[in-house]
């Protein structure tokens, strides 16, 4: 996946927001403007800090060599995947959507009902024309 699909795909979820509060090109996507789901590094090789279930952020780290505990993040419930390649588009876009659901469960219960119940059993693709 390439840092403009990854884009593509994070800018898909409801209510997701891209800003650039670092500054340094480091782009930051909130849900609702309100909480981070992800945070992309688009140098060579780009790098994406996605949230994750401690458990399960354990066994994509042992599966993938490219995942790594979360780069300036808690490295118990974050972890950094290099979009080198060698992590298959579609796990890349499950990371992304748990990233996002997890976050968005921590909204306030009206957001928090609002984006889940537009996001419904949706899922995002990969745009092959980037």
């Amino acid at each position: 996946m390439t840092p403009e699909q990854f884009i593509d795909a994070a800018l898909w979820f409801p209510e997701s927001d891209e800003s650039e509060p670092f500054g340094s090109g480091l782009l930051v996507y909130k849900v609702s403007r309100q909480r981070m789901f992800a945070l992309l590094n688009p140098t060579d090789p780009a790098v994406v800090n996605l949230k994750c279930d401690p458990e399960l952020a354990l066994e994509l780290r042992a599966e993938f060599p490219a995942v790594t505990p979360g780069w300036h993040m808690s490295k118990r419930h974050w972890n950094s995947v290099r979009l080198d390649g060698t992590v298959p588009g579609d796990e890349l876009l499950e990371m992304l959507e748990h990233s996002y659901r997890s976050v968005a469960r921590g909204l306030r219960r009206a957001d928090r009902d609002r984006v889940l119940a537009v996001l419904g059993e949706e899922s995002p693709t990969i745009d092959a024309q980037h």
